[in-house]
């Protein structure tokens, strides 16, 4: 079943976030999985979130590729450009 994952930012070294988005989208296809939907102005409608600078909404086929593009080792030196931007959450749905 396809799963969708939330990803959000809190972006505090734009250089690392710029190499990380030269190679995310190789890296998500490596495992079926594409950006549905990316926004650096994320608009809450309702409560009072810690808002991150930048949330996507990403889609895999299924959990099992979701999980392995998230634990491939192949993929670490792109995953820490990510965690190197600053902080990130990313939620599987």
């Amino acid at each position: 079943m396809t799963t969708h994952a939330v990803v959000m930012l809190r972006i505090t070294n734009l250089e690392s976030l710029t190499q990380y988005r030269e190679k995310a989208a190789e890296a998500l296809a490596r495992h079926g999985g594409e950006v549905l939907q990316a926004s650096p102005d994320p608009v809450v409608l309702e409560g009072a979130p810690v808002m991150p600078d930048m949330i996507a909404i990403l889609r895999f086929p299924d959990r099992a590729r979701a999980e392995a593009w998230k634990t491939d080792p192949e993929l670490q030196s792109i995953h820490e450009l990510r965690r190197g931007s600053g902080t990130s959450d990313i939620i599987l749905m």
